[in-house]
């Protein structure tokens, strides 16, 4: 059976905090808002731009009135599409565990909330698309993670039903999408979450990204082995 893996981008297939972190400052900085440190954008990450922006400005100032969330969305976007690529880069041993992954025949795609054509624009500038046989940001459909028909939809462009798929991410939001779509998942521990990484519920946590392929043959192994006994 060949397995369809669906990654979670940023904190999980690219450290994108430093592109992230100057984007969000700038559109800050154009209200005359103080900064946002690093240590806290890792509560922010992985709910979609909007929300990135309303809860680093409450963090920083209290709740924020939408003509204001509104300009600095836009400030945010524009400047982190000219810059997304400036610092960010994938994770110790991404390249190379894809690589694996793809010789072993895997079928992978990519499932985030950032939104989509920034996703495209980042995975292209970091030569990791091709990787991916399909890749879902945020607005590519109406609905995103945690909403499980996310999920199916990249599994279905994947490899279709009944080939087995499997989330791996950094955060309660993926172990959530996972957990409505009826899929194990990984957690990597280095990733976006004000969690601990072994508190998110997840199947399993990796320090290292690569051991994610042992790890994922071992899910999909038992999972295999609990539909055999089902039937």
């Amino acid at each position: 059976m060949t397995p369809a893996l669906v990654f979670d981008l940023d904190g999980t297939l690219v450290d994108t905090a430093p592109d992230l972190l100057a984007a969000l400052n700038h559109a800050l900085a154009k209200e005359g808002r103080p900064p946002v440190a690093p240590t806290n954008l890792r509560e922010l990450v992985g709910r979609g731009a909007r929300v990135l922006i309303s809860e680093a400005v409450k963090m920083a100032v209290g709740p924020v009135e939408p003509d204001m969330a509104d300009r600095m969305l836009d400030n945010f976007l524009a400047y982190y599409q000219a810059h997304l690529a400036d610092h960010s880069k994938p994770y110790p041993g991404v390249e190379d565990t894809l690589d694996r992954l793809r010789s072993a025949g895997a079928r992978m795609g990519v499932l985030t909330n950032k939104p989509h054509e920034l996703s495209l624009l980042l995975l292209a500038k970091l030569r990791l698309d091709t990787y991916f046989v399909t890749i879902f940001g945020a607005g590519r459909e109406a609905y995103m993670k945690p909403d499980p028909r996310i999920f199916h939809d990249v599994v279905r462009e994947v490899g279709g039903p009944g080939k087995g798929a499997l989330m791996i991410g950094d955060s309660s939001t993926d172990v959530e999408t996972a957990r409505a779509a009826g899929a194990p998942v990984i957690v990597v521990s280095f990733g976006y979450t004000p969690v601990p990484a072994r508190e998110l519920g997840a199947d399993a946590v990796v320090d290292d990204f690569s051991q994610i392929p042992g790890v994922a043959e071992d899910l999909i192994a038992r999972l295999d082995g609990r539909r055999a006994r089902a039937l």
